[in-house]
């Protein structure tokens, strides 16, 4: 039994590493915590302001993360019992929480989440069904903020698992789903209500590949539409 909870430890740091905060900040000398508007330390964020090979890196990091730990222990435990529910949410948990960066606090984990699920094929395909909820609510019927597709995603996610769980009379993957839903519902929920995302954001990006386009010059652009935004809506009222 100790060795369900030893893998699920091995998730939880494996998960906590926040590689959208590193790679960034090595390769490109950019800390997207601080320049973005919502300071989450997630690939979305990579991508947009280090650029598209940087953003690429982080993805295939963060999903690795959630991937390699799931698909080692599959190898090793009964993936069957009940306490592999604990190693399929912990890397999940341990990017949500990050406790390695209290100055930061944790990412949105929602690549983590489809890194985990990804190790469950071809044991589960329950990541195609938040993928294709994912593909319908970016194209089909539109929802924006990301923050609430993805609050109505993973809830639509979560009940559609249990339900295949039930069917298939596999517990494992109803409640893991359930509980990453959970755990990725939490880390978007503020800004899905308050509408204060990412996608809100009026200046673009700076070209990260050219060195003559300091970070701080965007910092002051943001800055310098936002007051003249402000003074605009003074002088309609």
């Amino acid at each position: 039994m100790y060795r369900y909870f030893l893998w699920a430890a091995i998730g939880f740091i494996s998960g906590s590493i926040l590689y959208s905060y590193h790679v960034p900040k090595i390769f490109k000398n950019i800390d997207i915590t601080k320049v973005s508007r919502d300071g989450n330390p997630g690939t979305s964020n990579a991508f947009k302001y280090a650029g598209i090979k940087v953003g690429i890196m982080c993805l295939a990091l963060d999903l690795a993360k959630g991937f390699l730990p799931v698909m080692l222990a599959f190898l090793r435990l009964d993936a069957k019992n009940i306490l592999f529910t604990l190693i399929i949410v912990s890397p999940v948990l341990g990017h949500a929480t990050a406790f390695l960066y209290s100055h930061i606090g944790g990412g949105k984990a929602i690549a983590v989440s489809f890194g985990v699920l990804i190790a469950l094929i071809p044991h589960s395909y329950i990541v195609l069904l938040l993928a294709a909820a994912y593909i319908f609510f970016s194209t089909v019927y539109k929802i924006y903020p990301h923050e609430k597709r993805t609050v109505v995603t993973f809830l639509l996610f979560a009940a559609a698992s249990i339900i295949d769980g039930l069917y298939k009379k596999n517990s494992v993957w109803g409640l893991s789903a359930a509980m990453i839903s959970v755990i990725v519902i939490a880390k978007n929920r503020h800004d899905a209500l308050t509408g204060d995302s990412a996608e809100s954001e009026v200046p673009e990006p700076p070209d990260t590949s050219s060195e003559e386009i300091p970070i701080l010059a965007y910092a002051e652009n943001a800055a310098a539409v936002s007051d003249s935004d402000d003074r605009r809506g003074c002088e309609n009222n």
